[in-house]
């Protein structure tokens, strides 16, 4: 059983912490939740949590992360892997750790990786792109919403600008067609070779590895990496040959000089931002995972 590390929050603290990730949460939630029950989907603000695992009530629900204690709580409301010490209740991580300590060792070997590596800013949002190459209106993904550019100029813009994707989960919605035009071959056992931090989605992952790593990282956390993949993905889709004009996302037009310069600042600033939380990630790890249970 893992010792009780500080701090030790009252309850008044802890609570107020809860309440606040909370109503954060909700403001992100309940339209979505609204448009489930209605049987609206969103291609932009739906695709986070139809894309990742992580269902709503799971975001929303609130843990301290590693190494806190909280006084005067209800076992009972924070689950099995929390146990109670001198002091209040605190997460097991020991037993966390057991339970999952292949998927930990993977996820922070990927962050660490992915840390160490130069960005790469040149790929201007063309994995969206082929995603539809060579595909009719009726055969792409959203295809309730129009394309900015017939099939025809779609597949041209593809096959004049190249495909510079290193993402697998991105590749791996490539059109037939379009995967032998990537620079790139991105398998899952590569991943840890070829994840970059200029990439998009290997941004909005940090989403999933935060919501995975969970509840050793504190909820916050958690919430700050969504608030960014949230983000991201309406840059991805402005940028896509999606017009989604009606729906109040001017488009980014990549197939334009001035639309690839808009699109790489604003995936510099992700990066930046990005690095930030990955570091964070890494950091909340080490601090709940010692040096010999890596």
């Amino acid at each position: 059983m893992t010792a009780a590390l500080a701090p030790a929050l009252d309850v008044a603290d802890w609570q107020a912490r809860r309440a606040a990730h909370e109503e954060r949460v909700d403001a992100w939630l309940t339209p979505h939740l609204g448009r489930r029950r209605a049987g609206v989907k969103h291609p932009v603000e739906d695709f986070l949590f139809t894309y990742y695992s992580h269902r709503p009530a799971q975001l929303r629900r609130w843990h301290p992360g590693a190494g806190v204690t909280l006084r005067d709580a209800d076992p009972a409301g924070f689950g099995p892997d929390y146990t109670a010490c001198a002091a209040g209740l605190t997460l097991d991580t020991d037993r966390v750790r057991a339970r999952r300590a292949e998927s930990i060792a993977w996820i922070r070997t990927l962050l660490a990786a992915t840390a160490g590596r130069p960005a790469q800013f040149g790929c201007f949002g063309m994995h969206e792109w082929a995603m539809v190459y060579r595909q009719t209106q009726e055969q792409v993904r959203h295809n309730s919403w129009p394309l900015r550019l017939s099939p025809a100029a779609t597949a041209a813009v593809v096959e004049e600008r190249g495909v510079r994707c290193s993402h697998f989960d991105a590749f791996r919605f490539f059109t037939a067609p379009a995967r032998p035009l990537n620079v790139l071959q991105p398998t899952r056992d590569s991943q840890h070779a070829l994840e970059q931090p200029g990439c998009l989605h290997a941004n909005m992952d940090l989403y999933k590895w935060a919501y995975k790593l969970s509840p050793l990282v504190c909820s916050e956390l958690v919430a700050d990496c969504f608030e960014l993949a949230r983000e991201i993905r309406t840059l991805d889709m402005r940028a896509s040959p999606y017009d989604l004009a009606a729906l109040g996302y001017p488009p980014v037009p990549v197939e334009t000089p001035e639309g690839r310069a808009e699109y790489a600042a604003a995936q510099r600033g992700f990066a930046e931002r990005a690095a930030g939380l990955r570091a964070r990630l890494l950091a909340a790890l080490d601090r709940a995972v010692p040096a010999d249970h890596r």
